[in-house]
């Protein structure tokens, strides 16, 4: 019999990272108890999963840690511990098979979450987890346990661990609210401000632009950017046109600077390529055949530039008549389009969340410095990453550390005593 098998530990949230720590400690011989406020485990991982579970990327694995910007330091450890490679082994070890879209993502062979998470819970429960649904995290009482309200009540719970993965603040309909910011920064725990984050911005569109292209697709189109250190990048791919502005993965990939951008400054500015990969020349002499032509510019436009619908409307959304009378301001803007957003889609709308709890007020076992015994994991901590798997992965991840980090605490004896 294990050591530790008389010990609990309790995991309040059920997704990705609560999960992943479960397992670590329910695979020493810890009786794990696992609570979530939902009325079943790992609502938003199955929404990720709807248009095909991207569990991880590809990518050369130091590019990849990069994508976690200003936090890959303080992440770096972790995600050695979980690995894009050894995520997949992982997953493989489920039963699910995994293989690589042309983008480079890793997907579940057959593309949902909901097989996934099926055999994952059984595991747990496999393994001995206790599960609890329903159970809404209120903080501690006056003696330090964990207060829950129930359908049924008030419960308390008295573990010797906790391990709380509740999610940042977006899609607060699965359960990730944000509720336990004040419970935490009640405590003395630095806790960043919540923003939103792989989200979309507010553009102040026409009203024809809105009422006749929102939610239409822009497709073949480069963004470039400068972020507030100068640094300029650009990146091709795809976005939609919002009706209340732009959102999809090619703004998402930049929402981290936008947003700073925005903070800083209460605006920021974006030029898209309509045509990439066509050199200026080409299209300077394109566009002057327009003169020339007798088509009407409309048509002209689509037969020759492939710009109709939403790109050549966006042409009319910042030029005016006589632009288009003036082939180096046309040609200017077909290359590098301005866009101007004026801020952020709400919180609850964005992908994920920045901000979170500070790796200042934790140890390396992503204990609290403050509340000994309390890990955190998952969206929950001060850290942020473009779609692509590295969201999943970095919960995964923390998830995997935090869980290793409670069983740590746990063998050494002097801790190993029932403390409210």
């Amino acid at each position: 019999m294990s050591e530790l098998s008389h010990v609990t530990v309790a995991i309040v949230g059920g997704g990705p990272a609560g999960l992943m720590a479960a397992e670590v400690l329910a695979d020493a011989g810890v009786q794990v108890d696992l609570f979530d406020s939902m009325p079943s485990f790992g609502r938003k991982f199955l929404l990720a999963g709807i248009g095909g579970l991207n569990i991880t990327h590809s990518e050369e694995y130091a590019q990849f840690c990069k994508r976690y910007a200003d936090k890959q330091k303080p992440l770096q450890p972790t995600l050695n511990l979980m690995t894009p490679e050894k995520l997949c082994e992982w997953v493989h070890g489920l039963g699910v098979e995994t293989f690589v879209g042309t983008s480079g993502r890793v997907f579940p062979k057959e593309m949902k979450a909901a097989p996934l998470l099926r055999a994952w819970l059984h595991r747990l429960r496999s393994l001995g987890v206790r599960m609890h649904v329903r159970h809404v995290w209120q903080g501690w009482g006056e003696k330090g346990q964990l207060m829950f309200s129930t359908p049924g009540g008030v419960r308390e719970f008295s573990p010797l661990a906790t391990v709380l993965a509740l999610g940042g603040a977006s899609w607060p309909k699965l359960g990730s609210n944000g509720a336990w910011v004040p419970l935490l920064r009640g405590m003395g725990v630095q806790v960043a401000e919540l923003e939103s984050a792989n989200c979309g911005f507010e553009v102040k569109w026409s009203d024809y632009l809105r009422e006749k292209f929102s939610g239409a697709p822009l497709k073949s189109v480069a963004l470039k950017f400068t972020d507030l250190h100068g640094n300029e990048s650009e990146r091709q791919g795809e976005m939609v046109i919002g009706q209340h502005g732009v959102e999809g993965s090619l703004i998402y990939a930049y929402s981290r600077e936008i947003r700073q951008r925005l903070n800083a400054q209460g605006s920021a500015t974006f030029t898209l390529d309509l045509l990439p990969g066509r050199p200026v020349e080409r299209v300077r002499t394109e566009v002057a055949g327009l003169a020339r032509s007798s088509q009407s510019m409309s048509s002209y436009f689509k037969s020759k530039l492939g710009l109709a619908g939403v790109k050549l409307a966006l042409l009319h959304e910042v030029l005016c008549k006589e632009d288009f009378k003036n082939t180096d301001k046309l040609v200017s803007t077909i290359k590098a389009l301005p866009i101007t957003v004026h801020s952020v889609r709400p919180i609850a709308e964005a992908i994920s969340t920045a901000g979170g709890v500070c790796f200042e007020s934790l140890n390396s076992n992503y204990m609290l410095q403050n509340k000994p015994g309390t890990f955190v994991a998952g969206e929950m901590l001060d850290w942020e990453a473009p779609t692509g798997g590295y969201l999943l992965t970095a919960c995964f991840a923390t998830g995997l550390a935090a869980g290793q980090g409670a069983l740590n605490w746990l063998n050494d004896p002097s801790n190993r005593k029932q403390i409210p």
